[in-house]
């Protein structure tokens, strides 16, 4: 059987991706043709997570990264940002204690101090509850934006070399990785971007870096166990090069 119309099941293990991450677009617009409100849209992505977040722990995928609000979604209008903050406070007290049940670790990446109180307080208490957990990591990314990390992360390397701890020629890759969100995960394997758009829109930008993409016209509301089996199928299809030549690769996977 190939790849190309594999069950994710059958996948040889090399084949599928360790760390997922996604743009859910399509909300609103799914919820446009239906002629509802956008945060009906809003509230249908929110099951469309449940049943993501279900099937790549079914798979023994190590991280999924979902991108729910960026930096820049302040700037839609104020009354869907409220009820957007609202839905992540809703859905955050409904669905925390069934990830802790199943086994799933919850992060936040992303400048919390613009949540309000009780929305940080319950973000500290999601990760205190799950962060002994060993099966999927579930990072979500609120109020993120790629270049705010880079900008976060170097502050934190110049503020080393204030101290003296390292000067500005001593400066690597590797210092500024160190204070990259997600860090200490591996770096993602699969984007997808649903909703038609074929952009990173400012999501992890330093992490991205060698990932395989794939974007799919399905809505994020759609989304479903056969889109993502179409992401991963196109995923095990390519050869990931690292700057190799295909014949590198290959020699040292036989090796």
């Amino acid at each position: 059987m190939s790849t190309t119309d594999a069950n994710i099941e059958d996948l040889p293990m090399g084949c599928l991706p360790r760390h997922i991450a996604i743009i859910m677009d399509g909300n609103g617009r799914w919820a446009q043709a239906r002629t509802l409100p956008r945060v009906a849209g809003h509230r249908a992505g929110v099951e469309a997570v449940r049943g993501v977040v279900r099937v790549c722990g079914e798979l023994g995928v190590d991280v999924l990264t979902l991108f729910a609000f960026s930096s820049e979604n302040w700037r839609r209008p104020q009354k869907e940002v409220g009820l957007l903050m609202e839905l992540f406070m809703t859905a955050l007290q409904g669905e925390i204690k069934k990830l802790h049940k199943s086994n799933v670790r919850f992060r936040l990446i992303g400048d919390r101090s613009a949540f309000k109180t009780k929305l940080q307080k319950l973000i500290n208490d999601a990760e205190q509850l799950t962060e002994k957990n060993t099966g999927l990591t579930l990072i979500i990314a609120a109020n993120y934006g790629g270049r705010w990390d880079i900008t976060q992360a170097t502050r934190q390397v110049a503020q080393r070399v204030e101290r003296g701890e390292l000067s500005a020629d001593e400066i690597t890759p590797e210092h500024i990785h160190a204070e990259i969100s997600m860090h200490d995960l591996p770096e993602p394997d699969l984007f997808i971007r649903t909703g038609g758009e074929q952009r990173i829109s400012n999501f992890l930008i330093w992490q991205l870096a060698y990932t395989e993409l794939f974007f799919t016209r399905t809505l994020w509301p759609d989304f479903n166990r056969e889109v993502l089996q179409e992401a991963i199928n196109s995923f095990a299809q390519r050869q990931r090069r690292f700057g190799l030549t295909g014949e590198q690769v290959e020699k040292v996977k036989n090796a």
